[in-house]
């Protein structure tokens, strides 16, 4: 599984593009994490609860992009990003977003290849 913020990947070629795909997610802290939350704020600091919270949503999204990619017959995400906002100054949205694409890996000997893209070429057999 390939996912990066770029628009290309170094040592691959792009061969399909599939466009769009996302992941969404609402979340509401739970009262008791919203109890403890308050209490941290006080003494100032990080708020693992919510950096918790956020870092889960965060997996989440992206794990539902990567499946819709997937199903599009894709084997890589570029142009990765992520949205947040809030709803009702109670709830968080994460969104993850990106380009869903096929890519195969340049082998050893062709013009951009790269030390990864060529032991993933030995590994899947292409050779030049």
């Amino acid at each position: 599984m390939l996912i990066v913020t770029t628009n290309d990947i170094p040592g691959y070629r792009i061969e399909a593009v599939f466009g769009e795909v996302m992941g969404m997610t609402v979340r509401s802290a739970n009262i008791g994490a919203n109890f403890v939350a308050s209490f941290r704020a006080i003494g100032g600091g990080e708020v693992s609860e919510y950096t918790q919270l956020v870092y889960d949503s965060r997996q989440q999204v992206m794990s539902r992009m990567w499946e819709q990619a997937t199903q599009r017959g894709a084997n890589a995400i570029i142009g990765c990003r992520f949205d947040t906002g809030e709803i009702a100054a109670q709830f968080s949205e994460v969104c993850c977003y990106g380009t869903a694409v096929a890519v195969v890996p340049i082998a050893e000997g062709e013009p951009g290849a790269t030390p990864q893209s060529i032991a993933d070429a030995k590994a899947r057999g292409i050779m030049r």
